[in-house]
């Protein structure tokens, strides 16, 4: 069962500066903690929670960060409480060892707690990924947001229940520093959507489900996307089975992100990616030289283009010189 959605920057957004009623709020009931030990909302009575619902391959999360570390930093020692809940998207997501590594590698120092079993998911009746509960000192959610954006409003309301619980945050709004793959999207100009390579979300026709098959590649339209080379398409991701292969996507954005693995035995493999069939040059993302060459080290998502000029429609390619790679999912900002 798919518990989960995405939204778009300031989709779904809802304020609740009333007491708002979840089915029954709870942070108990999951899994493994990391930078705590286990919390209780009853526990926290007296502080002002907030509740950030996330997982470390989602791009929309990423970009939410920055402010959750942020806020973390400059209203925790006047009662705020920041806790991550991870609800994993994919299967690698659920290894608690990947959690620890994406929440060192993110500076993430605040209380956060692994979600497996969407238990916590369930109890907020949530919804979406990022999605950020603001719980007041008396264990009620006041406000709730979904998806990127509106950081001001989230912000206010958490210097309103700081007040409100006896506190003094401070006459100045925190300093953010959104750099990186932290950077805001350029919604101006984004033309993709999120796509899936895995036949769980539907796939384009001629796709075959769950067995190998040999793909002849082609000249994807707008949003569209094909393979070449030997592949299984599983239900979550598209795994190269021969010697060599690609996939090649035709989009429009600044920023394209792909959720890559290595082959199952973990062994790092190496990718090149081109466009318009040349290398990426000042277009590179971060996880790719100009060159276009990079290394899948392990189960995560890759920037691997950030136009630096006019954002125009252009056909990416990824190509692999070994089997064993997992593509999951590109998105894009």
């Amino acid at each position: 069962m798919n518990f989960a959605r995405k939204l778009s920057i300031a989709a779904g957004l809802a304020v609740f500066m009333t007491a708002h009623a979840c089915a029954e709020p709870r942070l108990d009931g999951g899994g493994e903690w990391i930078n705590s030990p286990p919390l209780t909302l009853a526990g926290l009575r007296g502080k002002v929670v907030l509740v950030d619902f996330w997982t470390y391959s989602c791009i929309n999360c990423q970009r939410t960060l920055p402010y959750l570390r942020a806020w973390a930093q400059k209203y925790g020692p006047q009662g705020l409480v920041v806790v991550g809940v991870h609800a994993p998207e994919f299967g690698f997501e659920r290894d608690v060892k990947r959690v620890r590594k994406a929440a060192k590698e993110g500076q993430l120092d605040y209380p956060i707690v692994l979600d497996n079993d969407f238990t916590i998911w369930r109890a907020f009746r949530n919804q979406a990924w990022p999605a950020l509960y603001f719980v007041d000192a008396q264990g009620r959610v006041r406000h709730q947001q979904f998806g990127e954006g509106d950081y001001e409003r989230a912000e206010q309301v958490i210097r309103e229940l700081l007040r409100e619980a006896g506190k003094a945050p401070g006459a100045d709004m925190a300093q953010v520093a959104a750099t990186g793959i932290g950077l805001a999207p350029d919604t101006a100009h984004v033309r993709s959507p999120e796509t899936y390579l895995g036949h769980g979300h539907g796939a384009p026709r001629g796709i075959l489900h769950d067995r190998l098959k040999r793909y002849a590649g082609g000249n994807p339209r707008l949003n569209e996307w094909s393979l070449a080379g030997d592949w299984t398409v599983r239900a979550e991701y598209a795994e190269l089975s021969g010697d060599s292969g690609s996939v090649a996507l035709r989009f429009q954005a600044r920023d394209l992100h792909l959720v890559l693995g290595p082959a199952a035995d973990g062994r790092p493999l190496p990718f090149r990616i081109t466009l318009d069939g040349q290398p990426p040059g000042a277009d590179a993302g971060l996880d790719v030289g100009a060159d276009g060459r990079g290394l899948a080290s392990g189960e995560r998502l890759y920037q691997l283009v950030r136009q630096r000029g006019p954002v125009l429609e252009r056909t990416f390619e990824i190509r692999f010189d070994a089997p064993g790679a997992r593509a999951y999912a590109f998105t894009f900002g």
